[in-house]
């Protein structure tokens, strides 16, 4: 092949396409969902967009890669070994579950892999948010061994989200007690309340509580808790529909913070 190939690739969320000279040079790369063609070099636009003409699905916007930001430069300077967006949901669970599986027999079931599954399945839908300008943070580790399940920034502010699995189950909610199913009620907002209280400390920024019951069959709220959202895993999406709180610039600079290991070490 003489001329640019089109390669498919994905980063930070994004389904980008970059161009790329026979010898393998980088010289372009198309971001689909911000309709733009960054390129490295101007000389070889005419053969850029020839070679991104199959692809491209309305008008773009053609020129060098914007600036870094402040937060872009602080992500790049981050090391891998304090970066926690490669976190994935449940990992604390995960960790816990590979060094003690548990005996093969036991009189009542192991609660740790429907736990993992529920994280699992909200950590999805807050990634799949991604290209709407928000982020998601997955087993924020807090000192005292608690973690934060779920932290989202965005448009529409913080949330620091905390999962229990309810599967087919009846959910009460009597503050601050949640009875999941025949379980014992557990005091559990104090928990919800006090791990966003934690993350608002973390980065000097306002943090709501949310307590997601996921896959719960029905949930009886006696009383409205204080400042504390209940879901259910269908509700989650609506959280992305929110706006007007954080600007871009904002959002970017929560998340290169929350991303560092370094800024919960010390709460």
């Amino acid at each position: 092949m003489d001329g640019p190939r089109v390669v498919p690739a994905r980063r930070h969320g994004r389904d980008w396409l970059h161009v790329r000279l026979p010898d393998g040079r980088n010289i372009a790369w198309y971001d689909r969902e911000a309709a733009r063609v960054n390129l490295l070099d101007a000389e070889h636009e005419e053969e850029v967009l020839a070679a991104l003409g199959p692809y491209l699905t309305g008008p773009v916007a053609v020129g060098p890669p914007p600036v870094p930001t402040p937060a872009d430069l602080a992500r790049l300077s981050l090391h891998p070994d304090d970066d926690l967006a490669p976190n994935r949901p449940g990992e604390a669970l995960l960790v816990d579950l590979d060094r003690a599986p548990g005996p093969a027999r036991r009189l009542r079931p192991d609660p740790r892999p429907a736990e993992l599954a529920a994280q699992r399945t909200v950590g999805g839908t807050l990634d799949a948010m991604d290209g709407a300008g928000w982020h998601a943070l997955h087993s924020l580790p807090l000192p005292g061994g608690h973690r934060v399940h779920h932290l989202l920034i965005g448009p529409g502010g913080l949330y620091a989200l905390h999962v229990r699995a309810a599967h087919r189950q009846r959910v009460t909610v009597a503050e601050p007690q949640v009875r999941i199913g025949g379980r014992p009620p557990d005091p559990l907002l104090h928990r919800v309340r006090a791990d966003a209280d934690r993350a608002a400390h973390a980065l000097t920024a306002e943090v709501r509580p949310v307590l997601v019951l996921a896959g719960a069959r029905r949930v009886t709220v006696a009383a409205v808790p204080r400042g504390v959202r209940i879901l259910t895993d269908a509700d989650v999406p609506g959280l992305g529909r929110g706006g007007g709180v954080l600007k871009p610039a904002d959002v970017e600079a929560l998340y290169a913070a929350a991303r560092d290991r370094r800024t919960w070490a010390g709460l």
